[in-house]
């Protein structure tokens, strides 16, 4: 038991004794001397039943002439009855028996998540915003631009398998988007194109390429197997899209397929351009 619990008990007897001595303060003096000796007076002896009944009949039973006894009862309603002060209820003031405010518990465990309810219904259409502030100015015309051009000083004979033409010469490349390694053009700007392919055909071999779109063959570049060399050239226009990927591929069959250039002189191009930019009207 702490400190709190042993100042409500102690608080407790005070008020039982406090209440205790008023009690005892509305009892006569006499009285209290009477009650006290005839709790120390001893009993009586025992008498016979007889006595008892002789005894009994002498007590109740009185002559006109006597008085009654000091020990008569008496009812309400008879005039004359004997007013008794009424003892005064002891008050116990509450407010002492108020404990000090005990400390915070600990908080408990979540409840469950209630059951989602019914989607409400719309609501009022709420009254239109203020007018915005005006933007910054933008440009007048934004051009887009795209473009290469390539050449090859090697030549280039056709093996049991298809071979990707790459380029070593380098004419424009505008923002890098010909890749010299792997020999293909990347497309980062979306729109119309212009492509075109020139080669140098070799004597007494047969020149096959195509110009590829992804892995899908678009155009073929072709010539018959000649005495003479001569110059060949194929173009085209394609719609890319972003990230689709042009190049030249050397056909692979069963003649032997060339192309011819030299260290002094460049006799293979590959170029492009584009023309419309797929956001333009």
């Amino acid at each position: 038991m702490g400190s709190r619990g042993q100042r409500l008990v102690l608080g407790c007897c005070l008020l039982l004794a406090f209440a205790w001595g008023l009690v005892l303060s509305h009892v006569p003096r006499g009285q209290r001397e009477q009650q006290e000796q005839e709790g120390t007076q001893k009993p009586p002896p025992l008498m016979d039943h007889a006595e008892r009944d002789e005894d009994k009949h002498e007590k109740y039973s009185t002559s006109l002439g006597e008085e009654l006894p000091a020990s008569q009862c008496f009812r309400c309603c008879d005039p004359g009855t004997p007013v008794y002060q009424g003892i005064p209820v002891p008050q116990i003031n509450i407010t002492i028996l108020k404990g000090e405010k005990g400390d915070r518990g600990d908080r408990g465990l979540q409840g469950k998540y209630g059951k989602t309810g019914s989607v409400g219904a719309r609501g009022h259409i709420g009254p239109k915003g203020q007018k915005g502030s005006m933007g910054a100015p933008g440009d007048r015309c934004k051009n887009y631009y795209a473009a290469f051009s390539v050449g090859r000083k090697k030549p280039l004979h056709s093996n049991d398998y298809y071979q990707t033409v790459v380029f070593d010469t380098e004419f424009v490349n505008l923002y890098g988007h010909f890749n010299m390694f792997t020999g293909r053009f990347y497309c980062y700007v979306p729109g119309i194109y212009f492509f075109s392919l020139n080669v140098h055909t070799w004597n007494q071999k047969e020149t096959y390429l195509h110009i590829m779109r992804n892995a899908e063959e678009v155009v073929i570049l072709y010539a018959q197997v000649s005495d003479r060399s001569i110059m060949q050239s194929q173009s085209l226009m394609l719609e890319l899209q972003e990230q689709d990927e042009v190049w030249v591929r050397l056909f692979k069959g069963e003649r032997e397929n060339a192309i011819f250039s030299d260290e002094f002189d460049t006799y293979i191009t590959f170029s492009g351009y584009l023309v419309k930019h797929a956001a333009e009207p």
